[in-house]
């Protein structure tokens, strides 16, 4: 999730050309949140419902659970994971993060293009040579091991500020690196080292949590692999991958519903294929056909083609050609 808040910086960025800042921030709360409204509403209560029904605190009945589900319960405690607030996002938590920092980026654009920010920008995307694999992963590290102890993951937006410190300073590294071409070639002239810094940093984190190693130093060492990781992704990609491949345009539009859709299709799948006990290999193989094949049937044969349901998965309501580009760009 790290590399996709930074994406989705990296496409912010493209997202404010020729718009204004309440003017994206209106485009945006149609583009994340009513399809996580609709998510929350039609998408995601499968997986509530078969969880609370695998706890033994839901009873069998998916007509039933929909009914009390819309009325927002009540449930019982830790029925399902967000049962506490009567509805759930689930895996959609990502929606609203990405609302909540697109708008708080759109307001503090003045600052951030002032003198200053435009310094503290330059001085991010000047990094080179070891400079660029360490520290831009000093400030990581940091709310790792401040913030982390104190603040365990909750993807609940509220009190999640180990998350929100993590997610919003990777999501401001891809705003302010962009198109920047000097730091992209710099990614790609130290991919290798890049490589072999995380497999290092990797190894070392396996090895020292067998040998039961202090938390504190699992933490620095896994922030440390965090940037490591993200540096070798984007330098192997913008060398091997940026180029107009053809089917682009259509992953570009098709991963936002996909996005939606496949979680729910992995619990249904699952739940369907555990009475037959098909083993460790064949059941996982088959769950992933049936996951793709359930998120190519939905997004290409129907939320696509329909006029309607476009918007309601965080698609435009005309379909002209997708213009070239990551899209976590269309979310």
């Amino acid at each position: 999730m790290d590399l996709v808040f930074l994406v989705s910086g990296v496409a912010l960025g493209f997202l404010f050309r020729g718009q204004g800042r309440l003017a994206l921030i209106r485009q945006r709360a149609l583009r994340l949140m009513l399809p996580l409204a609709i998510g929350m509403t039609v998408v995601v209560p499968y997986q509530a419902y078969a969880e609370g029904v695998d706890s033994g605190l839901v009873a069998p009945g998916f007509g039933a659970f929909m009914a009390r589900y819309l009325a927002m319960g009540p449930w019982p405690h830790g029925a399902f994971a967000g049962s506490d607030f009567g509805m759930t996002w689930n895996h959609l938590w990502y929606l609203p993060y990405l609302f909540a920092y697109t708008a708080l980026v759109a307001l503090l654009r003045p600052a951030l293009h002032s003198a200053a920010g435009e310094r503290l920008r330059g001085a991010f995307t000047g990094l080179r040579r070891w400079r660029l694999l360490v520290l831009p992963a000093l400030p990581l590290l940091v709310f790792t091991l401040v913030l982390g102890p104190r603040f365990p993951a909750t993807h609940d937006l509220i009190h999640d500020w180990y998350l929100h410190a993590l997610y919003f300073t990777v999501f401001l590294y891809g705003y302010w690196m962009g198109v920047d071409a000097g730091f992209w070639r710099e990614l790609a002239r130290l991919r290798g080292w890049a490589l072999a810094l995380a497999a290092a940093l990797f190894a070392a984190y396996i090895g020292l949590k067998l040998a039961g190693a202090e938390t504190w130093l699992l933490r620095v060492l896994r922030s440390l692999y965090l940037w490591s990781a993200i540096a070798v992704i984007l330098g192997f990609a913008h060398r091997h991958l940026n180029r107009p491949w053809p089917w682009l345009p259509w992953a570009t539009e098709s991963v936002y519903p996909w996005y939606m859709l496949h979680q729910t299709l992995i619990v249904a799948g699952a739940v369907a294929l555990a009475p037959w006990r098909l083993g460790p290999v064949f059941e996982p193989a088959l769950l992933v056909v049936l996951t793709v094949g359930g998120c190519w049937a939905l997004s290409d044969g129907l939320i696509r083609r329909i006029g309607w349901l476009r918007p309601l998965f965080g698609l435009k309501r005309r379909s002209p050609k997708p213009a070239m580009g990551s899209d976590f760009a269309t979310l």
